[in-house]
């Protein structure tokens, strides 16, 4: 059934390319992690005006369920990552904005994830907006807690909006079928009084011949 909504969100997106082409949405990263599964800690920071040209620095610390204080974990600058942390040695991987330094999504993915990996991450984006005479700098704080379980639970809220897109998606197809059957009606009724003003149309054409006709038995 959502296949049946990419073509009117395909011809959306032809028609309207400008709001398509390179949007950034900040969406918040999920909390629930299942052991020795993968897991990506989503971090999104959208520039206000995309126009401007800027670049971007994520850096990432962790605080385990046993830690006091934060630890630097993770950075990428200038298209590079680095771990410091060496409990996720060859566990970590980028996972955000690819071949550009202008960073909007600093995610990272987490393989193999253990109870230990149970604790607070923090996302730190450093931007860097680039104008024609000077240079802006700001910086963006996202908070992720993270909690290992054995088998993935749901939430009430994951199943509310489970529920809500399937009530969305049939009631988009509703309004597909009432356009389909009004658009239908309206071409058939226009069909109809087309098909009568060309009947009319021969009537009276007929009717003049018939009446040219017998003037001119009558002139004979």
């Amino acid at each position: 059934a959502p296949g049946v909504l990419l073509w009117p969100m395909t011809s959306l997106c032809v028609t309207h390319a400008g709001l398509c082409r390179g949007a950034c949405v900040e969406v918040d990263s999920d909390t629930e992690a299942v052991a020795n599964e993968g897991f990506k800690l989503g971090c999104i920071s959208c520039k206000m005006r995309a126009e401007v040209r800027a670049k971007a620095v994520v850096s990432w610390s962790f605080r385990g369920a046993d830690d006091k204080d934060f630890s630097p974990l993770y950075e990428y600058e200038e298209k590079r990552g680095n771990i410091f942390d060496p409990r996720f040695e060859e566990r970590l991987d980028w996972n955000g904005s690819k071949n550009t330094e202008d960073l909007q999504d600093g995610s990272i993915y987490i393989l193999n994830v253990t109870f230990n990996d149970t604790g607070t991450y923090m996302c730190i984006f450093r931007r860097t907006l680039i104008y024609t005479n000077y240079q802006h700098e700001n910086s963006t704080t996202k908070i992720i807690r993270l909690q290992v379980v054995p088998k993935l639970t749901r939430g009430m809220a994951s199943i509310l909006s489970e529920v809500m897109m399937y009530v969305s998606i049939i009631g988009l197809q509703f309004w597909l079928v009432v356009e389909m059957i009004y658009c239908y009606r309206k071409i058939s009724a226009a069909g109809e009084e087309a098909l009568r003003e060309t009947e009319a149309e021969y009537l009276a054409v007929a009717s003049e011949s018939k009446e040219n006709c017998g003037a001119v038995q009558e002139a004979e």
